[in-house]
């Protein structure tokens, strides 16, 4: 199999311009987006149990998540964030987590881009609720 046989056009030859602006029409496809929402219901909770205390950057995807809730986020801003908080809950992972030291390293990186985008919506409700979380989540409360 080849490019030219392959059925997405973005794959073919002539079908994206690296030089063009993305388009969010086809970044933030619904299905992908719904499919996110899944992964992020069943997943996030229960790994944010397990690495709470390790995560360095559990409080920002606490927030992140927070924010993809709220109703007042706009629809693209939510995709985004469910884009990376499924990465951060798939079991397959570019840095495997329990590399000590190294282990949360893209998924720090893909927060750290995310928030640089969209960190606008994150309010300070959604920080304040983050903080408590994960008080509750390591015990302290």
């Amino acid at each position: 199999m080849n490019a030219d046989s392959k059925a997405s056009r973005d794959v073919n030859p002539g079908g994206i311009d690296p030089d063009s602006p993305i388009a969010p029409e086809r970044a933030l496809v619904p299905a992908v987006a719904r499919l996110n929402a899944r992964r992020v219901e069943t997943g996030f909770w229960p790994k944010m149990r397990r690495v709470a205390t390790r995560s360095p950057f559990a409080v920002d995807a606490l927030a992140v998540w927070r924010c993809a809730r709220d109703p007042a986020t706009p629809r693209t801003a939510k995709a985004m964030m469910l884009a990376a908080l499924a990465y951060f809950v798939l079991p397959t992972d570019a840095l495997p987590d329990i590399l000590a030291a190294v282990g949360f390293t893209d998924d720090a990186a893909v927060f750290a881009a995310l928030l640089a985008v969209i960190g606008k919506h994150l309010k300070p409700e959604h920080r304040a609720a983050a903080e408590a979380d994960l008080k509750r989540l390591r015990g302290e409360d």
